[in-house]
């Protein structure tokens, strides 16, 4: 194989996953499903984020020539649609996990902003790409989303989630996270603006590496430096407070790696080409809370790598990445390869590999190679009028 095949061969297989695994009725289609899991209480879920990932794979998909573009139009709209006429929201805001038949909620989960958000800049790029009934729906979605229902008025920062059941808000975004696309999406609002201080009225907790600062997320996982950076192009832009995010995940990238390497003396799962520690699938389920240090001491970790941790990183540390890719398939292509490219994720402790997909890291999976062989993604979304202006409102100043 080539040193690169394997880019176009999970990038096939992250496509296929979302071409395949949505809902395909007229009231709900185009929904995403969560994972592949064949558990029954996973069997019509449909995760919001996916479905926004799931709307970039179109697209990309289109670009790839995996399918026609009247093929991704036709299930671009029908999926706008449907998610704006039929998906369970509070004042705009979507419900985490969606029934995949009827649109309410599944599994009595939060209404979620950041997986809204995530939401939202899938519904972008398609409305960058199709343009015409797809910027109709993008703008009728953003415009009713009311972003002062999320901001605590006394911390000046968002709120995590909302019970709708109970009428209440929960958790808050107070430290830096993969959160930065909803600052960019509220404050240029065409109906409820948010103010500009937001962006900097969360805590950023750092330390020097190498001289440099490096501001850190409390789990020390490395979705949260790659999810807002698979929409933003951070490159070459840093805020009024000269921070370069774009040069900041690349050092959590940097991070996470040495850190497997250091400790591959306790895991066996852990080398300079098996990293990648982020939430995923595990042996005992799915863990949330799988990073390394440093963090708010709140990490954990049982030498289970997720496959799209170094995946994800692409655009940060190009050679480490694929590199890692190429391992995996090469010594696990048997138990870690499907249908869909790479499964979640593997364990060699245990001699356990994860025989499903998760939406969500297929998502940022494709997005980052896109974006590391095109920059498709980023040039879309920084297209947009919206994000054009928010960096603009924000502060932020070519380097």
């Amino acid at each position: 194989m080539s040193k690169y095949e394997i880019l176009e061969l999970e990038s096939k297989g992250c496509f296929d996953f979302f071409w395949n695994e949505c809902s395909k009725n007229e009231k709900t289609f185009g929904y995403v499903k969560d994972s592949t899991s064949k558990f029954e209480t996973h069997k019509n879920v449909s995760s919001i984020a996916s479905t926004g990932f799931g709307l970039c794979a179109i697209v990309i998909g289109v670009s790839r020539g995996y399918i026609t573009y009247n093929e991704g139009y036709e299930r671009t709209i029908k999926t706008l649609k449907s998610m704006y006429e039929n998906a369970s929201h509070t004042e705009g805001f979507f419900n985490h996990f969606l029934n995949m038949d009827t649109g309410e909620t599944a599994w009595n989960s939060e209404v979620s902003i950041i997986d809204t958000s995530i939401f939202l800049m899938g519904a972008m790029v398609s409305s960058e790409y199709f343009k015409n009934e797809a910027t109709v729906y993008f703008e009728k979605i953003y415009r009713r989303v009311n972003w002062e229902f999320f901001r605590n008025k006394n911390t000046n920062r968002f709120y995590m989630g909302y019970d709708d059941k109970n009428k209440k808000h929960f958790g808050e975004w107070d430290s830096y996270a993969e959160q930065l696309i909803m600052y960019f999406l509220g404050v240029s609002s065409p109906t409820y603006k948010i103010n500009k201080e937001m962006f900097y009225s969360f805590n950023r907790d750092e330390i020097n590496f190498n001289g440099e600062k490096f501001i850190y997320s409390p789990f020390g996982s490395l979705f949260t430096h790659q999810f807002s950076h698979g929409f933003l192009d951070f490159r070459n832009n840093k805020d009024k407070m000269g921070v370069d995010y774009f040069k900041n995940s690349k050092i959590a990238t940097i991070i996470s790696r040495n850190h497997s390497i250091k400790n591959s003396h306790r895991f066996k799962s852990y080398n300079e080409n098996s990293w990648g520690i982020t939430p995923c699938e595990t042996p005992r389920g799915y863990v949330g809370t799988l990073g390394t240090p440093p963090s708010l001491n709140l990490s954990t970790e049982d030498g289970t790598i997720a496959v799209c941790g170094s995946i994800g990183s692409i655009v940060f540390t190009e050679e480490e990445s694929i590199k890692s890719m190429n391992y995996m398939y090469e010594n696990f292509k048997e138990k870690l390869w499907g249908k869909y490219g790479f499964r979640d994720s593997y364990n060699l402790d245990e001699n356990w590999f994860c025989d499903y997909e998760i939406g969500i890291d297929k998502g940022i999976s494709i997005i980052m190679i896109e974006n590391y062989r095109t920059n498709l993604i980023w040039n879309l979304v920084m297209n947009n009028k919206y994000i054009q202006k928010s960096f603009e409102i924000l502060g932020f100043n070519k380097d």
